[in-house]
């Protein structure tokens, strides 16, 4: 399958350089650019893509704007954002949004095209380790009336789909979390799938982020 890629950034020189190091491979095809959040409603209306690399600061819309405005539309394609920050609030604000994930704009060229190539399998470009990284660091303890507001979203899952929320939240890999519950990855699948659902949610990472924000990390609940 042929990836149909969406390049966002104000500076033409990252632009250029993602382009050459993407376009390269066979299997990705880089059909628009643009310099400004605000060009992305229209590029993806011409061109369909699958995936928008998105920078995060740009003049006029920022990616964050761009990122919100484009996943809560139906049908959207995967959002990469590109940041020179390892944990950033905007980040994380980008992640709430539905974005799948980030990566760094110094990123290893082979490693760039594995992340949008995961992305467009529907896998989130953040590790375990750097989900959890990125909560410890940039989330802090959640303010109670988001705590609050996070748990009653929660309160809508089973007992077993909480307790794989949860384990989504403390990073545990889909094996990790089979073997953890007694289950088979299989079936975990259809239980991450489920809480997506039930929740409204784009991605795994977003299960995390909700999980965090109701204080289910702290060792208070992990039933």
């Amino acid at each position: 399958m042929t990836i149909r890629l969406i390049i966002v950034d104000d500076d033409p020189l990252v632009r250029a350089g993602l382009t050459l190091m993407l376009g390269g491979d066979d299997d990705l095809d880089i059909v628009g650019e643009g310099s400004d959040g605000r060009d992305v409603p229209e590029l993806v209306a011409r061109h369909a893509p699958d995936v928008v690399l998105m920078d995060i600061r740009m003049p006029h819309v920022d990616g964050l704007t761009a990122t919100e405005l484009l996943r809560a539309r139906p049908g959207a394609p995967e959002v990469v954002v590109l940041t020179t920050f390892h944990a950033d609030e905007q980040v994380l604000r980008a992640l709430r949004a539905g974005a799948a994930g980030f990566v760094l704009k110094d990123t290893p060229p082979a490693e760039i095209v594995a992340a949008v190539r995961r992305v467009a399998a529907g896998d989130p470009v953040l590790s375990p380790a750097v989900t959890r990284q990125l909560m410890t660091h940039v989330a802090g303890r959640p303010e109670q009336p988001r705590r609050t507001t996070a748990a009653d979203r929660l309160a809508a899952l089973a007992d077993r789909e909480r307790q794989v929320a949860v384990a989504v939240g403390h990073g545990r890999s889909n094996a990790e979390i089979a073997t953890e519950l007694y289950m088979s990855v299989p079936t975990v699948k259809t239980y991450v799938s489920r809480i997506l659902a039930k929740l409204g949610l784009n991605n795994r990472v977003q299960i995390a982020l909700l999980v965090h924000d109701a204080g289910l990390l702290d060792g208070e609940d992990d039933a």
